[in-house]
């Protein structure tokens, strides 16, 4: 069997499942006196995100820590498929191929680090930032330029859309 090209397996895909930390932040948490935790997000990663939306491609959360922050942005973007503070990752994977009616070649999964490395494994379209995990980047089918939290899931995005004949989506959206 041959290999299909990044193109043909971006154009397969009607899901996008992301990592949080090291994908859509920088894994830096900063730690308030009270236990409080924070993060930073990249606002063109949340129009990646939208754009996707609007172009008929679910997109979900699945991520090893837990983080109230996150879950609001995610409800905000209009993400539906939110597994947080996920210590076995693919049993979610499999609740949402069960919920979308998908296969495997129509996911694409962008992780960061040896946790994400079972999606990565499994999905048609391996995605990874710049500053991944060695073992990341030898997984992914294709790594971004930019580094997590630093605009790579809009890169990811940008590549999907292209390949579908959707990059002209969204015009006027908000992330």
């Amino acid at each position: 069997m041959v290999e299909p090209t990044l193109s043909e397996r971006a154009r397969a895909i009607r899901c996008v499942v992301l990592d949080v930390d090291g994908v859509l932040t920088d894994c830096k948490l900063y730690l308030g006196p009270d236990g409080s935790e924070w993060k930073a997000v990249n606002v063109k990663d949340g129009l990646g995100i939208k754009l996707l939306l609007q172009a008929g491609i679910e997109v979900a959360v699945i991520s090893g820590r837990p983080s109230a922050a996150m879950q609001q942005r995610f409800e905000s973007l209009g993400v539906r498929h939110v597994w947080l503070n996920v210590e076995r990752k693919i049993p979610a994977f499999e609740t949402l191929l069960h919920q979308l009616g998908l296969e495997d070649r129509q996911m694409a999964v962008m992780g960061d680090d040896v946790p994400d490395l079972p999606l990565m494994r499994r999905a048609g379209l391996a995605l990874t930032v710049a500053d991944a995990h060695p073992k990341a980047l030898a997984a992914a089918h294709w790594a971004s330029r930019l580094s997590g939290g630093g605009g790579a899931v809009r890169e990811a995005a940008d590549l999907i859309l292209k390949a579908q004949g959707k990059d002209d989506a969204g015009e006027g959206a908000q992330s």
